[in-house]
């Protein structure tokens, strides 16, 4: 596939990322860190933390989910987010979803999640993520959408969100 594939009923596309997207991963990435800023340590190891930290994240992702895609978000062109999911035998799940500062309460991340949820609904199988508490912005834009938390971690919380097509026992 050459181009962006358009999301249904969206102004977003998503392609697949490639070696030259890495400098807007890492920006991305460390925008979605904050906390790593907090460690007040000198510009040159903040940068070398923040690149640790991505790459120990892409290898456990690949290592937890080897089937895992990683895909650029796009809004006119321009990249505006990531997304690394892995469509399963059982689940959709989502490994990593940012995007970029200037694009974040504007309701992308909502037309992405309702992408992902249409394409859940289509293969009848639910749709995860685990999500920090300490997110509560994403958090709050999960349990909106109809996600449920199904287990909670220290820290971490997985939810889940079931398509209306999900079999349904009958009790006589």
């Amino acid at each position: 596939m050459s181009g962006p594939i358009p999301l249904a009923r969206s102004s977003l596309a998503m392609r697949p990322a490639h070696a030259a997207d890495e400098g807007f991963l890492l920006r991305l990435y460390r925008s979605a860190r904050p906390d790593l800023a907090l460690l007040s340590l000198p510009p040159a190891e903040l940068d070398a933390l923040v690149a640790q930290q991505y790459q120990a994240m892409l290898q456990g992702a690949g290592q937890m989910f080897a089937g895992a895609q990683h895909y650029v978000i796009e809004r006119q062109g321009d990249a505006v987010g990531a997304l690394i999911v892995e469509i399963g035998s059982s689940e959709l799940r989502i490994v990593y979803l940012a995007m970029i500062p200037a694009v974040r309460g504007q309701g992308l991340g909502a037309e992405l999640l309702h992408g992902l949820q249409q394409a859940a609904r289509q293969v009848r199988a639910p749709l995860v993520a685990t999500v920090w508490q300490a997110n509560t912005r994403a958090r709050s834009l999960y349990l909106r959408l109809g996600f449920r938390v199904e287990a909670t971690q220290p820290g971490v919380e997985r939810l889940a969100w079931y398509p209306e097509a999900r079999p349904t026992v009958l009790m006589p």
